[in-house]
């Protein structure tokens, strides 16, 4: 086994990450960390890596993450088909839920809940800060079939331990849905609420031998789209059966934290602004200063910039300077219309890590009648 923490942590630093988010728990009820609750765990005795110094893996990753100043999430499943009490033994389950009418057998339901809310206590007492509990599973409410978990019950208990707990009861809504999660997409125009896209770096969330990624050109891209439509980008690869993280997503954390290096500060911080996308250009600004940036995506086929980028609706302040991101000096634009025209050095080398994006920073903007 070769689960390295440190490495991962590292390597997300790397990329330019934030935040991370574990799966402790997926609906099959295997557990990641040493809960007392089950045996079906990686501390079990039936499980070969319980013999590891690092057997308790949520331990060990949200001690690493969080020693460098990650946000913390727990990703947790609120249905678990490994528990008699959700999935019993006594009938078929034909479906992803309960298997068993709650009205007609509550005992069993509420011994559910009492399970569900012990584990939530474990990963908020045991683990060091926890910033996220991101639940899901988001059949299991009490408008479906009556699978009320009782949230009210789990939330006070782990904000009382995680004060300021962020909570995704996602696909639920409600008071506990803090930020939606769009699964494998972006949505067309920005959203009047918190949000981030989930999405793999190839096609499965959990490891598959052979399984084709994304470019890093693709996924950056994405990012650039999310982000200036005001959401998260959180970003999945799936690790091996030795605790190794494919060599292909190693590749594609390192080039995306490369292209972060140059141009983080057109992502970082930032807010949309309309009209967020036109074209081949995506628009963000600075939350603070009122910079706002214009990232090109340019084409697989396009290894350097134009000689000129129209910002058809951008509006520079008098005085505004413009700039190139990994290029030092300012550059020449004129006013046309109620945009400005850009225009590139014709000197510029393209910076390598700036091949899947290029960013023009405005230091100032007329506001829009």
């Amino acid at each position: 086994m070769k689960f390295n923490p440190e490495y991962w942590a590292d390597l997300a630093k790397e990329a330019g990450m934030k935040y991370f988010v574990f799966t402790t728990k997926h609906h099959d009820g295997f557990c990641m960390w040493d809960t007392r609750e089950t045996d079906y765990k990686i501390t079990s005795e039936e499980c070969p890596f319980h013999t590891a110094p690092n057997a308790d893996i949520v331990k060990e990753l949200f001690r690493a993450f969080g020693e460098r100043d990650f946000m913390i999430g727990a990703y947790f499943s609120k249905p678990d088909w490994n528990s008699p009490y959700y999935w019993s033994d006594r009938w078929q389950h034909g479906d992803r839920n309960v298997n068993y009418k709650i009205k007609d057998h509550p005992w069993m339901w509420e011994k559910f809940c009492d399970f569900t809310y012990n584990q939530v206590k474990e990963l908020m007492t045991g683990y060091g800060n926890v910033d996220i509990i991101w639940l899901d599973g988001g059949w299991v409410a009490q408008e479906n079939r009556g699978q009320d978990i009782k949230m009210d019950r789990i939330v006070d208990m782990a904000r009382g331990y995680q004060p300021g707990l962020i909570v995704v009861d996602r696909w639920v809504g409600g008071k506990y849905e803090n930020y939606r999660t769009p699964e494998q997409k972006i949505p067309e125009k920005p959203w009047d609420y918190p949000w981030e896209t989930c999405m793999t770096m190839a096609n499965q969330w959990s490891y598959l031998p052979g399984d084709k990624y994304k470019s890093t050109r693709e996924l950056v891209h994405y990012l650039v789209d999310i982000v200036s439509k005001g959401g998260n980008f959180l970003l999945n690869v799936g690790v091996d059966g030795n605790g190794e993280i494919p060599p292909e997503g190693i590749k594609i954390m390192k080039e995306m934290g490369a292209w972060m290096k140059v141009n983080g500060e057109a992502i970082y911080e930032t807010r949309p602004i309309a009209p967020y996308k036109e074209a081949k250009i995506c628009y963000t600004k600075h939350k603070n200063n009122g910079k706002v940036y214009a990232i090109y995506l340019n084409d697989e086929d396009e290894p350097n910039p134009p000689s000129q980028i129209m910002l058809y609706s951008i509006n520079p302040a008098k005085g505004a300077k413009i700039s190139l991101l990994g290029y030092k000096g300012n550059l020449s634009y004129k006013r046309v219309g109620n945009g400005v025209l850009v225009t590139l050095p014709p000197s510029f080398v393209k910076n390598p890590a700036c091949g899947y994006a290029w960013a023009l920073c405005v230091s100032g903007v007329n506001d829009k009648e």
